[in-house]
């Protein structure tokens, strides 16, 4: 079997002198699809920056954003195509409504799948896979491949393409869902959001994000405290993993953080990642007085040693697809408080560690983290709970999607338990 995958999200070269990358979930779904058998060809959708972009980053002193050629083993092709000053007339124009989102982003997609055919020969492919509808939309260049070269294709879509995005370009995005074989979204949730925006469901499959079993397992809480140098008798220790961005009401943490050690005064706080955040985050730490390890960003072997030093992780986000920090951090014995937008109670698997959104939803929320630091909980309950969660156990239920699609099957909407 030979697929074409097509991903936004995919690992950058600016991330790598930590050790780290994001759409690290891609990397991992490919490296089990060889272990499978599946033959691929991985390409992220990226524009190289055209003279006026190079220019605008010079002047605004940013990096270019360049995808990696290889992570892990798994190669990347990129595809030399370049961003278009026209675009930004466009966008200019888009300003005063003389010219639809929708409009820009079919464009794009045009244009970067007339690169992508330069390239490749896609009559070669059995199927073409999807990861993402941002900018340009991975799956609208999928539906345009698959309509010139009659080859399926599969959608996967991860979160805030739907939950933020999708409303905007609704027409295109509706068109590009139901033309699909099938649609995979990483959890019930992010499926009757696209619902709630007219998606008729018929060809949906719902399949969560996974984790490495080789990287995140359970080890002993004070042993690993030691190891990292932020051991303290007596202490418990409570942590946040993710970009410290709005999205993750990282813009809270620090309150929530100080509401923390009011109930549960012998506590620390660990901060695992970076975002434009974290400078102010920082200040208002060192403002309240609160112990705050900011640890940047971590390669995940690092990460896993740090959840398993946290009695509790904490993700209060206000939307999410499937955060696979949840999964991870349950697999190293630690528990999950999360909110409940989004897939975040899916993925938690116990109502009692869910917040409702609402009013007071930092106290509330607070107050739950003190009660589980009081009260304790079942370890072994949490690990074997998502044990079964592995990328093997992901891929091979994609792997079946792919059948499905190629023996040109009409099945039911799929839940995963």
């Amino acid at each position: 079997m030979k697929v074409f995958v097509l991903t936004n999200l995919f690992p950058r070269e600016v991330n790598l002198a930590s050790g780290s990358a994001d759409g690290v979930f891609i990397t991992r779904r490919i490296e089990q699809c060889v272990k499978l058998g599946i033959d691929y060809t991985a390409v992220p959708v990226w524009f190289k920056d055209g003279w006026l972009d190079s220019l605008a980053r010079r002047l605004l002193r940013k990096e270019q954003i360049n995808p990696v050629k290889e992570f892990n083993g798994v190669q990347y092709s990129r595809v030399d195509c370049k961003r278009k000053a026209t675009w930004l007339v466009w966008r200019l124009i888009r300003k005063i409504n003389l010219i639809t989102e929708e409009h820009i982003i079919a464009k794009q997609a045009e244009s970067f799948a007339r690169c992508v055919e330069s390239r490749f020969d896609l009559s070669s492919f059995d199927l073409i896979h999807a990861h993402g509808m941002y900018t340009p939309p991975a799956g609208l260049i999928a539906q345009i491949l698959s309509e010139k070269y009659s080859k399926p294709y599969v959608l996967t879509v991860h979160g805030s393409d739907v939950n933020i995005l999708m409303e905007k370009r609704k027409k295109v995005y509706l068109d590009v869902f139901e033309s699909a074989q099938a649609v995979i979204f990483v959890s019930n949730a992010l499926l009757e959001k696209a619902r709630s925006f007219g998606y008729s469901g018929k060809n949906a499959v719902v399949i969560p994000n996974g984790y490495d079993p080789q990287i995140f397992r359970s080890l002993d809480k004070d042993q690993v405290r030691r190891q990292l140098g932020i051991y303290t008798e007596g202490y418990k220790y409570v942590g946040f993993v993710g970009n410290l961005i709005e999205i993750k009401r990282a813009d809270k943490l620090v309150e929530i953080f100080d509401m923390i050690r009011k109930g549960y005064p012998k506590v620390k706080f660990i901060v695992v990642g970076v975002g434009h955040l974290r400078d102010k985050m920082e200040q208002e730490a060192e403002d309240k007085g609160l112990e705050v390890l900011f640890t940047g960003r971590l390669d995940q072997s690092e990460v896993a040693k740090y959840m398993n030093a946290m009695d509790v992780m904490v993700l209060p986000s206000r939307n999410e697809g499937w955060p696979c920090v949840v999964l991870e951090a349950q697999v190293c014995g630690t528990c999950v408080v999360g909110s409940s937008n989004g897939g975040i109670p899916e993925a938690i698997g116990f109502q009692e560690y869910v917040v409702e959104e609402g009013p007071d939803f930092e106290e509330r929320f607070a107050k739950k983290v003190v009660e589980v630091l009081r009260s304790g909980y079942d370890r072994q309950k949490i690990v074997q709970r998502a044990q079964k969660y592995t990328w093997e156990y992901i891929v091979k239920m994609e792997k079946q999607v792919y059948e499905a699609v190629l023996q040109e099957k009409k099945e039911e909407c799929i839940t995963i338990d």
